[in-house]
């Protein structure tokens, strides 16, 4: 098996790189997230120009069809960055969802624009109660002569009070559908918040909105198979954007280690120290060999559903359980400036710690993988 980078990989690699260490110093980044929409049009817009918006789309639609491991690449070094543009959210999520259940019609119409930048798409398919579990939804989308009436109320929906156009997941006649509502949809109540980790989500609630027939995304009742498999390449997304985090945490950790005085010598000649940092060294290199398996399996034409489930839950459970570690580590090892606003190692930590809950935590993918493993 080859483990290395494609040319197309390295040179994809190498854009990102430069383009996050110009843009993403940390000082740019917090002045982003308290002005609106809390991130930078212009960057999202550059993202589009390169063409990272439309990896995940298929060539005919005007995309790349990348896959997996391209979309690692990206996610990795955007994760170095603490990026905060609604990159998972439109163009990993909603992106793929409506590749798996679009209409030719209704793939000819959005793709493109998705692709482009010009529209940016949120997915809301948790509510309060379902623990991340995608089939337990209270929202109902009842037919009527003009369509479908939508009620229900969605929780941390990535950049919902961002989005141009939403993806709701409802309970209709026939099973669990999806349907693509306006954010300006009268009855369609939005109200965003900050996350812990320099992000934006919202909760959203739906009274009695009126969506024409063409709203439904594919076939009524069919949503679940793709509604997961979009949610399963997600979470391989921010298992690679979590390497990312760790990377920097290690490398911060380490420089720290080097320059910090104590007893008149750097603390990383403390033998205690340096054994807590060669722990952190090897639960990364752990979780990076973790992440090239389960890319590798979902690349893998041969790959059966059950095939992909398996690897996503074991790289979700033990990168979550390396991320927390080595966030944990960093902290300490940084002594009280560690949790600090102006450093950014407490930062890291935060979006490891998010990362760790999003999409479900270490325990819920062993229970999983478990599951698909009979």
């Amino acid at each position: 098996m080859n483990i290395s980078l494609s040319e197309e990989q390295l040179m994809l690699q190498e854009s990102v790189r430069k383009f996050v260490r110009a843009e993403y110093a940390f000082e740019n980044r917090q002045k982003r997230q308290r002005h609106a929409p809390g991130y930078a049009v212009e960057n999202w817009n550059t993202m589009a120009e390169l063409g990272w918006l439309s990896l995940l789309v298929e060539e005919n639609y005007g995309g790349f069809s990348g896959g997996a491991g391209d979309l690692a690449v990206v996610m990795e070094e955007m994760g170095k960055g603490l990026v905060v543009e609604p990159f998972l959210a439109s163009a990993v999520l909603c992106t793929s969802l409506l590749q798996e259940l679009a209409s030719a019609e209704q793939k000819d119409h959005w793709l493109p624009q998705l692709a482009c930048g010009d529209v940016v798409m949120a997915l809301a398919c948790w509510e309060g109660n379902n623990a991340f579990d995608l089939q337990r939804i209270g929202a109902r989308a009842e037919k009527n002569s003009e369509g479908y009436v939508l009620n229900g109320v969605k929780t941390v929906v990535l950049n919902g009070a961002e989005a141009d156009a939403l993806l709701v997941t409802a309970n209709s006649e026939h099973g669990v559908s999806v349907f693509l509502v306006d954010a300006q949809q009268a009855g369609a109540q939005i109200v965003g918040y900050p996350t812990v980790d320099g992000g934006r989500a919202a909760e959203i609630t739906f009274s009695d909105v009126q969506l024409p027939a063409q709203a439904l995304l594919g076939t009524e009742g069919a949503a679940m198979a793709g509604l997961e498999k979009a949610v399963d390449l997600a979470t391989l997304a921010i298992c690679a954007e979590a390497l990312g985090v760790i990377q920097m945490l290690v490398d911060k950790t380490v420089e720290y280690a080097k320059t910090r005085q104590q007893f008149g010598q750097p603390i990383g000649r403390f033998q205690a120290l340096q054994h807590r940092m060669v722990d952190m060294f090897m639960e990364s290199q752990q979780a990076r060999s973790i992440m090239l398996m389960a890319t590798t399996v979902w690349d893998d034409a041969a790959s059966t559903v059950e095939d992909r489930r398996r690897a996503v839950s074991a790289a979700k459970a033990r990168i979550g359980k390396a991320g927390r570690l080595i966030g944990q580590e960093a902290v300490q090892i940084h002594g009280g400036i560690g949790v600090t606003e102006e450093l950014d190692v407490g930062h890291y930590f935060k979006r490891m710690t998010i990362i760790g809950q999003q999409f479900g935590n270490s325990d819920r993918h062993l229970r999983r993988f478990a599951d698909a493993s009979w």
